[in-house]
């Protein structure tokens, strides 16, 4: 019992070091996941060949009514209706990368687009680790689109920010 008494301060000691030092070691799993996230970005955008701006630019072109189009690639019902940076259309695509699209839909998103290929293109969808942006972007620049901006923080990050959003009524 006396061996007991001695050892449980020690316990109760590391135990506490243990406790205190899992917070740390989970910051590190949350480093290499950041770390993972934006390699994947990166590696994306280099696919891509598009450009990236962040949410103050995009405001600032915004505000200074920039000529440009910006495109919401989120579902119609599930997100588009429900907020969009004021002036967006609305195109959907798919999460995975699109290695190919088919011609009525590379038609339907020229269409979107319009024939001046000089012209500013910003291309959204909900948040960073969302790679809808990524396929719009891509393909806006596989159809000769010169000026592509992909806005990786998305809906999410402009609200955030306070910026005001539209709503489909």
């Amino acid at each position: 019992m006396s061996k007991l008494k001695t050892l449980a301060p020690l316990l109760l000691a590391a135990l506490l070091c243990l406790a205190l030092a899992a917070p740390a070691w989970a910051i590190f799993d949350k480093e290499l996941e950041n770390e993972q996230m934006v390699m994947n970005f990166y590696n994306e955008v280099q696919r891509g060949g598009y450009k990236v701006v962040d949410t103050a630019q995009l405001k600032q072109w915004v505000e200074a009514k920039k000529p440009m189009l910006i495109v919401d690639t989120m579902p119609l019902e599930a997100s588009y209706k429900k907020q969009h940076i004021p002036g967006a259309v609305q195109f959907e695509l798919p999460i995975p990368e699109m290695k190919e699209m088919p011609a009525a839909q590379q038609a339907e998103f020229t269409k979107l687009l319009g024939a001046d290929k000089d012209r500013l293109l910003v291309i959204y969808c909900g948040f960073p680790k969302c790679t809808r942006s990524h396929n719009g972007a891509m393909w806006a620049v596989k159809l000769g689109y010169k000026n592509v901006y992909r806005y990786p923080g998305g809906i999410k990050a402009w609200e955030e920010a306070g910026n005001p959003v539209a709503k489909v009524q």
